[in-house]
């Protein structure tokens, strides 16, 4: 029987719909973005607060700010690009700096990839005698390994040099991270923070939970000592507290409106409301008087007091929390003091902070007790605002147990989610089944286009749908195993979801997209296994083309235009933020982005595109495309959009540039399982010698690189501790007099502040300043990073003349008491009405509570209204760089 013949019978020369998949999952896509796209330039002309907030809003300083960009459709386009990526640097954090860099890095892989792979690989396959169709005919399954074996060898090279780009790029990303990161975090912007002096300690045992041994320990360089103690007490009356304060901040406010509702009733019925507004101002001082002018005993705010509102006594609610809160205050306040004076049981956590830096680092790197696991957990460089206090109660042995408790539900959860992912990837090979499984033939009387989004479109979406979940579930997998800060616990959401990714969107779904149609061939012709294998597996690939072309789009253009999140915005702050809490808090808090639960998608589609790239070289110019499109979108949102929330001092950068080996590894086991299918000894053998190339760099690189990725060199502190010192720091600081911080790009030769526009030129200008210092080209820039982007050149890309207002003594001392010790009873903050009602609720209300209603008026629609963009409101707090 001929291969012809043999080919029939295995099903193989079944109609490919690579194609029409293709097809039909880009019109839809490709309408859905233009749509979201026209929206996003309409809109970004004139709701700045949503599309350009970092270029204006008042909770950010100057220098946090972005330059405004023209106002036209298109125009903006080239100004955004003439900012430099270091500027999310110098105005952001380094995290946000080093997240477009990724993707930038991962745009660069991808088309590089194309540049090494299709010149030679495109040719092979396509002349390869394998007799696929379409878009397959373009891949390794094309190559006839009976007839063409030796094309294989083409493979194998062209692998060496993609994979061995792959590692040097990984391996020079990590000398540019660890370079900067010693760059930034030794410069005065950072070193100065109470934070880089500090750090926490944890399973600290009960005998050196006291202050004299602790000294005893770590010298003369301990400065400042807290040892937390627990907290349940303080936490449960400061909850009851603040909940309390709300619930009457509420009532007041709906009071007022109530108040003002049945005025203007009044007034359009024809009463004579400036008399009845001038006597109550000027008149009866009684509670609630005023508004009773307007309002019946029955109409003011009231609730019930039992469990969730709906039973018990039915009281008013304005005097009922008066009367809670000149209970609460004072009990908060005396439990508070009971915390400062040591009353409560110690916790095995403790933060020292150190008088140096240098200290710092010394002490986080030292062994500091003589028996396993305690004090072993250390973090440097840890602010007030990202400790999980109850993470600090968790003894060594029980932090073993409920890590290894985590890694078994994880690993369950990996095998559980299988299920589902696997039935998204049957989805996909639909045509294969419908034709090999009789009670699934009516599946081929579907029109092509529909059976096209049904096989291409639907699958991609449900597996994006699917996976959001597990972000959730890896954060409360972190804090549960332990984790003592926000940072940790971003992290190991990066591991544990790239996990996830590699293993559910990318090995399940291939080997689910594939092995149906290649176990049903090998059964019918056993004799043909090898040349089955090395045909179907890489069909698998063109699922991966349509989820590259819905993520790269859809997705893409979906974080850039913001659309549904721009109307859920409006809609909670004019219909549903019906405080003027409420009103300012989604006005000034700036949206975030969780590293922990992006980087892995980004690392897991160049993971895909490295193990494909050699199988199915076609794959990279759609990742290309991908990350081309995530690259502009997240570049637009953390230069106008976005804020830094978790600061993980960069690594989440190096910790997804080694995720990629992932890729490399599965790149070279599947071409070395291809050849042996396919019978190739020379090129297996060759394979084999590059894997283990690949193992010895991979473990050279950590061995080599590792303790810099994590620790700071006694080297590089010694020296900026002995410069510091020297220059006396002499006028390497300047403030603008309003307490705003100002580094070195705001400001002129003549201490002048600058614009955002010029501080950009600025940010130009230090890049070209030290492009011109390295003297180097571009390849050699490139191939030696230890030369041309080594600390000392990087140095100078970093803010370094920055001023911080000094420390208070009460800032210092409650720096790191846990936020309910230090909590104080929250400012109210109401409406001004023309009734006066507010006037008087504050009469009443201060002698209990802070309240104020200065900065917001009711008008005479009953509507709140604040001057958004003027002075800042009561309820403002300045951020405390810790």
């Amino acid at each position: 029987m001929s291969n012809s013949n043999n080919t029939s019978s295995t099903g193989e020369t079944a109609e490919s719909s690579s194609l029409s998949a293709l097809v039909s999952t880009l019109a839809p896509v490709a309408v859905i973005s233009g749509a979201y796209l026209a929206v996003f330039l309409i809109l970004r002309r004139s709701k700045r607060r949503y599309y350009a907030p970092r270029t204006y809003l008042g909770s950010l300083r100057e220098s946090e700010r972005s330059p405004p960009l023209p106002n036209g459709l298109f125009n903006w386009i080239g100004s955004f690009w003439r900012i430099p990526d270091i500027y999310a640097l110098q105005h952001q954090s380094l995290d946000a700096y080093l997240y477009i860099r990724y993707l930038q890095m991962a745009l660069v892989l991808c088309f590089v990839g194309c540049i090494i792979t299709w010149p030679v690989l495109f040719p092979i396959n396509a002349t390869g005698g394998g007799g696929q169709k379409e878009l397959d005919i373009l891949s390794y399954s094309n190559v006839n390994p009976d007839t063409h074996k030796n094309r294989y060898f083409a493979h194998v090279f062209v692998s060496w040099a993609y994979f061995g780009f792959v590692m040097y790029l990984i391996m020079r990303e990590c000398i540019f991270y660890i370079n900067l990161r010693q760059a930034f975090l030794l410069s005065p912007f950072y070193s100065e923070r109470i934070s880089s002096r500090t750090v926490l300690f944890t399973c600290v045992p009960d005998n050196y939970l006291n202050e004299a041994k602790l000294r005893q320990v770590f010298g003369q360089n301990a400065k400042n000592i807290w040892i937390t103690a627990r907290t349940d007490e303080v936490d449960d009356l400061v909850k009851e507290r603040d909940k309390v304060a709300m619930k009457l901040e509420k009532a007041e406010i709906k009071l007022i409106k109530l108040a003002n509702k049945a005025r203007q009733k009044a007034i359009k019925n024809g009463a004579n409301a400036s008399e009845a507004d001038k006597q109550a101002i000027t008149g009866d001082a009684e509670s609630g008087s005023i508004a009773a002018r307007w309002l019946s005993a029955k109409s003011r705010p009231t609730h019930r007091t039992g469990p969730l509102g709906l039973i018990g006594k039915k009281v008013d609610t304005i005097n009922w929390c008066r009367a809670e809160l000149e209970r609460l205050i004072p009990e908060a306040e005396a439990v508070q003091a009971k915390y400062r004076s040591g009353a409560f049981k110690n916790i095995p956590g403790v933060f020292i902070e150190f008088t140096s830096q240098q200290a710092a680092e010394a002490a986080a790197q030292m062994l500091a007790h003589h028996q396993g696991l305690h004090m072993s957990n250390r973090v440097v460089g840890i602010r007030p605002s990202e400790v999980i206090w109850k993470s600090l109660a968790v003894p060594w042995w029980q932090l073993v147990i409920r890590r290894y408790i985590v890694l078994a539900f994880i690993a369950a959860l990996i095998i559980f989610w299988a299920i589902p992912v696997a039935v998204v990837g049957a989805i996909s090979n639909i045509n294969y089944l419908a034709t090999e499984y009789s009670w699934l033939s009516w599946l081929t009387d579907i029109p092509k286009v529909i059976l096209g989004v049904i096989t291409g479109l639907l699958p991609s979406v449900a597996l994006a749908i699917l996976m959001s979940l597990v972000p959730i579930i890896m954060r409360l997998c972190a804090k549960l195993a332990g984790e003592p800060s926000i940072s940790g616990v971003e992290l190991f959401t990066q591991n544990a979801y790239f996990a996830f990714q590699v293993i559910q969107v990318f090995l399940v779904t291939t080997l689910s997209s594939s092995a149906p149609a290649v176990i049903e061939q090998i059964i019918n012709a056993p004799n043909e296994t090898p040349r089955i294998l090395a045909q179907g597996l890489p069909k698998a690939s063109n699922f991966y083309i349509t989820y590259f072309i819905v993520q790269g789009l859809t997705i893409a253009t979906s974080v850039l235009t913001q659309v549904v999140g721009f109307f859920i915005f409006t809609v909670l702050y004019k219909f549903l933020a019906n405080t003027p809490r409420a009103l300012y808090q989604k006005w000034s808090n700036l949206s975030a982005i969780s590293w922990g639960s992006t980087m892995p998608v980004y690392t897991n589609i160049v993971v895909i595109a490295i193990t494909y790239s050699c199988i199915a070289p076609l794959m990279l110019g759609w990742a290309t495309i991908a990350m081309f499109l995530f690259y502009f979108a997240w570049r637009y949102n953390v230069f106008f959009v976005t804020d830094t929330q978790i600061d993980t001092r960069g690594l989440i950068y190096p910790k997804a540039l080694k995720q990629l080996f992932v890729g490399v590894y599965l790149g070279e086991i599947c071409m070395l399982g291809l050849f042996i299918a396919g019978t190739a000894p020379g090129p297996v053998i060759l394979m084999v010698i590059f894997i283990i190339f690949t193992v010895l760099f991979h473990y050279s690189l950590n061995t080599a690189l590792d303790p810099l990725l994590y620790n700071m060199p006694m080297s590089l502190l010694a020296e900026e501790e002995s410069a510091r010192l020297l220059d006396g720091e002499a006028g390497a600081s300047h403030s603008n007099g309003n307490d705003k911080f100002v580094d070195e790009h705001d400001l002129n030769g003549d201490g002048i502040v600058e614009s955002a526009e010029e501080q950009v030129a600025h940010s130009r200008a230090a890049r070209k300043a030290a492009a011109a210092h390295s003297k180097g080209n571009f390849l050699t820039r490139f191939l030696k990073p230890w030369i041309y982007s080594d600390y000392a050149t990087l140095r100078n890309l970093v803010p370094r003349h920055v001023s911080l207002p000094q420390y208070t003594p009460e800032i210092i001392e409650n720096a790191y008491n846990p936020p309910s010790v230090t909590s104080q009873a929250p400012l109210l903050w109401i409406p001004a009405d023309p009734a006066g009602v507010s006037k008087q609720e504050i009469a009443h209300t201060s002698k209990i509570i802070p309240i104020t209603d200065e900065g917001c008026i009711l008008n005479e629609k009953g509507k709140l209204e604040w001057d958004e963009e003027g002075t800042r409101p009561p309820v403002w707090e300045e951020k405390i760089l810790y």
